[in-house]
């Protein structure tokens, strides 16, 4: 990034996209808004605490300095509950949607914000990273490798296959590959070795409200309007109970020859 100077919006955020201009695929304010609802609710508080327990274990007491790194980080809810976990460590989320970076650069105070995407060569010095967190998100592993230190780690949250399946019919959710944590697993060889892996299951009791933004936040938003969407969340029943459903994996990185961590 030499040589190079960028202007930090006012609201606090970098935008390094070419021509600032975001794919189709980028939250739209509106997603934005319906996931940053949905997670004031807490309903997901429990996920977010455990990620933080195991961030915080991962990283280590004697831990003085180092960078948190969320691609794909969204409002930058869960690197914020990492970071209050772990004092030491500063923050930077990614996110390619400016609307997500512009909540993220605000989410914590040791949190900066930039507009990238996470799927090309991340803008990260080689080896500055002590922890990758990856929450629902898409995954450069390569990218992640290169950028985590030698002790570095990645911390992954998916969604199993029972994940909110209460929701699938009724607010045309899309369901979850069975076979995700697998393919997973095979894309991770060789480059980390497996962790600790939870299991976490929920049962939350949610109003229409909450089904609304669960669905408006996702990408069923690409597929039916706002107006849609509400339609279907107003005839559900109320309260309605659904299982949220998400393994949350550790990956301690290794050299490329599969050697164990210096």
């Amino acid at each position: 990034m030499a040589r190079h100077a960028f202007d930090v919006a006012r609201q606090g955020y970098v935008n390094l996209l070419p021509g600032h201009r975001a794919p189709g695929n980028a939250d739209t304010q509106s997603m934005v808004a319906a996931r940053e609802a949905f997670l004031a609710r807490g309903h997901y508080e429990p996920l977010a605490a455990r990620l933080a327990e195991h961030a915080a274990r991962l990283t280590g007491a004697d831990v003085t300095e180092g960078c948190v790194l969320d691609v794909g980080a969204g409002t930058g809810h869960y690197l914020a509950r990492v970071l209050d976990r772990c004092p030491a460590l500063t923050g930077l989320a990614i996110d390619i949607s400016r609307f997500a970076a512009r909540r993220a650069a605000r989410a914590h105070a040791r949190a900066g914000a930039l507009i990238a995407d996470g799927e090309r060569t991340l803008p990260i010095r080689n080896h500055s990273v002590a922890l990758a967190l990856s929450v629902f998100a898409p995954r450069n592993i390569p990218e992640l490798h290169r950028v985590l230190n030698r002790r570095g780690a990645l911390l992954i949250v998916t969604p199993t296959a029972q994940h909110l399946t209460q929701l699938i019919q009724p607010m045309g959710l899309l369901s979850v590959d069975a076979r995700k944590e697998e393919r997973l697993h095979a894309r991770l060889r060789n480059t980390f070795e497996p962790g600790v892996r939870e299991a976490l299951e929920l049962t939350l009791r949610l109003t229409r409200d909450d089904a609304f933004h669960i669905a408006a936040m996702g990408p069923s938003a690409f597929h039916a309007s706002t107006e849609e969407l509400r339609r279907r969340a107003d005839v559900l029943p109320e309260p309605f109970t659904v299982t949220a459903s998400f393994t949350v994996a550790n990956y301690h990185r290794v050299e490329r020859d599969g050697s164990a961590r210096a």
